[in-house]
Protein backbone atom coordinates (compact mmCIF):
# COMPACT_ATOMS: atom_id res chain seq x y z
CA UNK A 1 0.00 0.00 0.00
CA UNK A 2 1.18 3.65 -0.58
CA UNK A 3 1.90 5.80 1.98
CA UNK A 4 -0.22 8.81 1.85
CA UNK A 5 1.02 11.91 -0.19
CA UNK A 6 -1.79 14.07 0.99
CA UNK A 7 -3.54 14.12 4.22
CA UNK A 8 -6.84 16.52 3.86
CA UNK A 9 -8.58 17.12 7.41
CA UNK A 10 -12.65 18.40 7.08
CA UNK A 11 -13.64 21.26 8.56
CA UNK A 12 -15.22 24.89 7.66
CA UNK A 13 -12.97 28.38 7.89
CA UNK A 14 -14.00 31.06 10.27
CA UNK A 15 -13.80 31.70 13.74
CA UNK A 16 -17.74 30.91 14.29
CA UNK A 17 -16.32 27.49 13.00
CA UNK A 18 -13.40 26.63 14.69
CA UNK A 19 -14.62 24.41 18.07
CA UNK A 20 -17.90 22.82 16.00
CA UNK A 21 -18.07 19.28 16.05
CA UNK A 22 -17.81 19.31 12.09
CA UNK A 23 -14.28 20.51 12.36
CA UNK A 24 -12.55 17.55 14.09
CA UNK A 25 -10.54 16.81 10.61
CA UNK A 26 -9.07 20.36 10.82
CA UNK A 27 -8.07 19.70 14.74
CA UNK A 28 -6.06 16.50 13.80
CA UNK A 29 -4.65 18.13 10.85
CA UNK A 30 -3.70 21.09 12.63
CA UNK A 31 -1.86 19.00 14.91
CA UNK A 32 -0.17 16.76 12.75
CA UNK A 33 1.09 19.56 11.40
CA UNK A 34 2.33 21.52 15.25
CA UNK A 35 4.14 17.98 15.68
CA UNK A 36 5.78 17.62 12.35
CA UNK A 37 6.67 21.33 12.22
CA UNK A 38 4.87 22.15 8.64
CA UNK A 39 3.94 25.60 8.17
CA UNK A 40 0.39 26.04 7.30
CA UNK A 41 0.05 29.14 4.68
CA UNK A 42 -3.09 30.41 2.71
CA UNK A 43 -2.67 28.56 -0.52
CA UNK A 44 -5.12 30.51 -3.09
CA UNK A 45 -4.14 28.22 -5.57
CA UNK A 46 -5.27 25.43 -3.97
CA UNK A 47 -8.67 27.14 -2.19
CA UNK A 48 -6.72 26.09 0.88
CA UNK A 49 -4.51 26.46 4.03
CA UNK A 50 -2.09 23.43 3.02
CA UNK A 51 1.96 23.10 4.09
CA UNK A 52 4.32 20.43 3.14
CA UNK A 53 6.15 18.01 5.58
CA UNK A 54 9.49 17.08 5.04
CA UNK A 55 8.96 13.71 3.73
CA UNK A 56 6.74 15.60 1.36
CA UNK A 57 3.41 14.89 2.05
CA UNK A 58 1.13 17.44 1.75
CA UNK A 59 -1.72 18.90 4.78
CA UNK A 60 -4.51 20.60 3.22
CA UNK A 61 -7.18 22.41 5.06
CA UNK A 62 -9.60 23.26 2.24
CA UNK A 63 -11.26 26.87 3.25
CA UNK A 64 -14.58 26.33 0.63
CA UNK A 65 -16.72 25.41 3.04
CA UNK A 66 -17.26 21.24 3.87
CA UNK A 67 -19.99 20.57 1.02
CA UNK A 68 -17.40 21.95 -1.39
CA UNK A 69 -13.94 20.73 0.22
CA UNK A 70 -13.54 18.51 -3.16
CA UNK A 71 -12.47 21.57 -4.96
CA UNK A 72 -9.53 21.93 -2.54
CA UNK A 73 -8.46 18.81 -2.75
CA UNK A 74 -9.23 17.87 -6.51
CA UNK A 75 -6.97 21.43 -7.22
CA UNK A 76 -4.00 20.44 -5.29
CA UNK A 77 -4.29 16.26 -6.23
CA UNK A 78 -4.82 17.31 -9.76
CA UNK A 79 -1.23 19.82 -9.14
CA UNK A 80 0.92 17.32 -7.83
CA UNK A 81 -0.47 14.37 -9.43
CA UNK A 82 -1.60 12.54 -6.33
CA UNK A 83 -4.08 9.66 -6.98
CA UNK A 84 -6.65 9.34 -4.70
CA UNK A 85 -5.40 5.56 -3.03
CA UNK A 86 -2.68 8.34 -2.13
CA UNK A 87 -4.80 9.66 -0.21
CA UNK A 88 -5.93 10.12 3.86
CA UNK A 89 -9.08 12.23 4.64
CA UNK A 90 -9.91 13.14 8.35
CA UNK A 91 -13.08 13.94 9.31
CA UNK A 92 -16.24 14.15 11.82
CA UNK A 93 -18.29 11.02 11.64
CA UNK A 94 -21.91 11.08 13.49
CA UNK A 95 -22.12 6.99 13.58
CA UNK A 96 -19.36 6.77 16.14
CA UNK A 97 -19.41 7.53 19.73
CA UNK A 98 -17.44 10.84 20.77
CA UNK A 99 -13.47 9.23 21.09
CA UNK A 100 -13.77 6.35 18.68
CA UNK A 101 -11.69 6.42 15.55
CA UNK A 102 -12.01 3.88 12.25
CA UNK A 103 -9.52 4.00 9.65
CA UNK A 104 -10.90 2.58 6.01
CA UNK A 105 -10.12 2.78 2.37
CA UNK A 106 -13.47 3.37 0.36
CA UNK A 107 -16.99 2.02 0.96
CA UNK A 108 -19.91 4.75 1.60
CA UNK A 109 -20.00 8.11 2.10
CA UNK A 110 -22.22 8.15 5.44
CA UNK A 111 -24.22 11.26 4.12
CA UNK A 112 -20.85 13.28 4.41
CA UNK A 113 -21.33 16.33 2.51
CA UNK A 114 -17.62 16.77 2.73
CA UNK A 115 -16.83 13.48 1.45
CA UNK A 116 -19.87 13.41 -1.45
CA UNK A 117 -17.73 16.60 -2.78
CA UNK A 118 -14.38 15.03 -2.21
CA UNK A 119 -15.85 11.90 -4.32
CA UNK A 120 -17.58 13.58 -6.75
CA UNK A 121 -14.32 15.57 -7.75
CA UNK A 122 -12.02 12.74 -7.87
CA UNK A 123 -14.55 10.76 -9.78
CA UNK A 124 -14.40 7.84 -7.27
CA UNK A 125 -14.48 6.41 -3.59
CA UNK A 126 -11.51 4.61 -3.22
CA UNK A 127 -9.14 6.89 -0.66
CA UNK A 128 -8.60 6.77 2.84
CA UNK A 129 -10.26 8.25 5.85
CA UNK A 130 -9.70 8.40 9.07
CA UNK A 131 -13.26 8.74 10.87
CA UNK A 132 -13.08 10.96 14.21
CA UNK A 133 -16.31 10.13 16.14
CA UNK A 134 -18.79 13.05 17.78
CA UNK A 135 -21.39 11.30 18.34
CA UNK A 136 -24.90 11.53 16.80
CA UNK A 137 -28.02 13.39 18.44
CA UNK A 138 -30.31 10.46 17.58
CA UNK A 139 -32.72 12.63 15.37
CA UNK A 140 -31.27 13.06 12.21
CA UNK A 141 -33.61 16.29 11.98
CA UNK A 142 -31.08 17.77 14.24
CA UNK A 143 -27.89 16.53 12.47
CA UNK A 144 -26.82 19.87 10.83
CA UNK A 145 -27.59 21.92 14.21
CA UNK A 146 -25.28 19.23 16.10
CA UNK A 147 -22.45 19.11 13.81
CA UNK A 148 -22.45 23.34 13.71
CA UNK A 149 -22.43 23.21 17.95
CA UNK A 150 -19.36 22.61 19.71
CA UNK A 151 -19.53 19.19 21.83
CA UNK A 152 -19.92 19.06 25.40
CA UNK A 153 -16.62 19.25 27.33
CA UNK A 154 -16.66 15.67 28.46
CA UNK A 155 -17.65 14.92 24.84
CA UNK A 156 -14.66 17.47 23.56
CA UNK A 157 -12.22 15.19 25.94
CA UNK A 158 -12.94 12.33 24.81
CA UNK A 159 -12.27 13.26 21.16
CA UNK A 160 -9.04 15.28 22.14
CA UNK A 161 -7.91 11.90 23.76
CA UNK A 162 -8.59 9.88 20.32
CA UNK A 163 -6.75 12.66 18.34
CA UNK A 164 -3.56 12.01 20.43
CA UNK A 165 -4.51 7.93 20.46
CA UNK A 166 -4.59 9.08 16.56
CA UNK A 167 -0.97 11.08 16.95
CA UNK A 168 0.79 7.95 18.45
CA UNK A 169 0.15 6.02 15.99
CA UNK A 170 0.65 8.16 12.90
CA UNK A 171 3.95 6.59 12.53
CA UNK A 172 1.96 3.89 10.82
CA UNK A 173 0.08 5.35 8.29
CA UNK A 174 3.37 8.01 7.58
CA UNK A 175 5.08 4.40 6.81
CA UNK A 176 1.79 3.51 5.01
CA UNK A 177 1.24 0.59 7.04
CA UNK A 178 -2.53 1.02 7.15
CA UNK A 179 -3.21 -2.38 8.08
CA UNK A 180 -1.27 -2.27 11.51
CA UNK A 181 -2.66 1.26 11.84
CA UNK A 182 -5.97 -0.12 11.79
CA UNK A 183 -5.16 -2.84 14.08
CA UNK A 184 -4.54 0.31 16.27
CA UNK A 185 -6.93 2.76 15.97
CA UNK A 186 -9.95 0.44 15.34
CA UNK A 187 -9.57 -1.98 18.06
CA UNK A 188 -12.58 -2.51 20.33
CA UNK A 189 -10.70 -1.25 23.61
CA UNK A 190 -11.41 2.21 21.83
CA UNK A 191 -15.00 4.14 22.22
Amino acid sequence: MAAPRLIVGLGNPGAEHEDTRHNAGFWLCERLAARHGVDLRRESRFHGIAGRTREQVWLLLPQTFMNRSGQAVAALARFYRILPAEMLVLHDELDLPPGALRLKFGGGLGGHNGLKDIAAHLGTQDFWRLRIGVGHPGDRNQVVDYVLKKPRSEERALIDAALERALEHWPLIWRGEYPAAMQKLNAKGNP
